[in-house]
């Protein structure tokens, strides 16, 4: 039966997906989402029993990065393994591995052992600290990253400690460009006719990720600090309380300062001169913060995110997860899915918050039971059915 590809867009290309945990699986779901052939291979060892890191198989958190993929099993430590997945890769399109750097090469997988065998293969890496240097071959970790990238520094309150964000950024952030470089490698292919190695960290990627914040380091010799629910230059840009709740709002220039003075009852705020500046808003924060959360208390917040929305002043709820998912707006733009399976199960996910007019990214096939797939992949790539049948037998497959 044919593989359902998620979209159009690219359908045309092949993708060997060595990854595990979150870094790697997530630049491969950006792949798979997009419709290309994306083969999982499950590592088949005596110790492995089917499970993998990153919680169980058909748990929320592996369910939602490996949707739309096949998988098969392969022993890659056994040499005839290794020959099968050389034989995978000589086809292929991409290959994508988070493994720490020493370990492909002992394997064999390495860059330049594919690209031997096919020129043409785009080699996607992951790695917690870049492919080489003093730190190359210690093991990544997200939350390392957000320390050692200057995140923790800057979240949280101010005389509180650093403070870790609530999901794993820098994980994300090197998934999703590991995704971005594959894909602007794979243009650049229809050019040359040859593939590349295609390399981020999560130390690189929480970097870049601090944008203005090391920005201001760079060429103001300025070094952020912790602001907690302050915005650090748009003042005043923050969480308010509310009669029921909490409200964010945020301000960025005076014209919006004086429409949300207005809609708050205090336009004497603004000529106030503690608050009539930038430079001074900046100064007085908490003063001014004070002054406005002496209005916001008086009303709940649906009513002022419809009145400070109606003054054009930006604001918004502060919802916990179940509630984000009730809000009228995402409900329209339908990012939850349902994945189709034929288990009847309820698997409901997160889906592409990109959307394509022709070739759009939908669910189309739940994520794969170990090595499911395993006979129906190798006959696509070309072995015969007592191929697959010995190596079977040999524990290969």
């Amino acid at each position: 039966m044919p593989f359902p590809h998620a979209s159009e867009a690219l359908s045309r290309f092949t993708v060997l997906d060595l990854t595990r945990v979150r870094s790697g699986p997530t630049c491969v779901r950006q792949l798979a989402d997009w419709g290309a052939n994306v083969v999982k291979i499950d590592a088949l060892t005596e110790d492995a029993g089917g499970e993998q890191p990153g919680g169980p198989r058909r748990g929320s958190d592996f369910q939602n990065l490996h949707r739309n993929k096949r998988a098969m099993a392969l022993n890659l430590k056994d040499e005839r393994g290794l020959a099968v997945f050389k034989r995978l890769a000589a086809r292929a399109d991409v290959v994508v591995e988070n493994f720490r750097p020493d370990v492909k090469k002992k394997l064999g997988i390495d860059y330049d052992s594919l690209a031997a065998i096919n020129p043409r293969i785009v080699y996607g890496s992951i790695s917690g600290f870049g492919q080489d240097g003093p730190y190359h071959k210690r093991p990544g970790f997200d939350q390392i990253a957000q320390g050692m990238g200057g995140l923790m520094s800057i979240t949280g309150a101010p005389g509180q400690g650093p403070m870790r964000v609530g999901i794993p950024v820098a994980d994300l952030s090197a998934g999703l460009f590991c995704a971005m470089g594959i894909l602007t490698a794979l243009l650049e292919r229809e050019v040359s006719g040859k593939g590349q190695w295609v390399q981020t960290s999560l130390l690189q990627a929480q970097i870049f990720m601090l944008d203005f914040q090391a920005a201001r380091w760079l060429m103001e010799k300025e070094v952020a600090k912790q602001a907690g629910n302050n915005h650090p230059t748009s003042i005043p840009t923050g969480v308010f309380k509310t009669s029921d709740g909490y409200i964010n709002i945020a301000t960025t220039g005076g014209r919006i300062w004086e429409r949300c003075a207005q809609a708050i009852g205090a336009p004497e705020l603004c000529s106030h001169p503690d608050y009539a500046t930038a430079p001074a808003r900046s100064r007085n924060r908490d003063a001014l913060n004070a002054e406005i959360e002496k209005r916001t208390v008086t009303k709940s917040t649906e009513t002022w995110v419809r009145e400070l929305n109606e003054a054009g002043v930006p604001c918004g709820p502060i919802y916990a997860i179940d509630q984000m998912f009730e809000d009228a707006q995402v409900k329209h733009l339908g990012i939850a899915q349902d994945v189709p399976n034929d288990e009847g199960r309820q698997i409901r996910l997160v889906g592409q918050p990109v959307t394509l007019s022709r070739t759009p990214s939908r669910m189309v096939a739940r994520p794969p039971e170990f090595g499911e797939q395993t006979n129906e992949v190798l006959k696509e790539f070309g072995f015969e059915t007592d191929e697959i049948a010995k190596l079977r037998e040999a524990k290969v497959v």
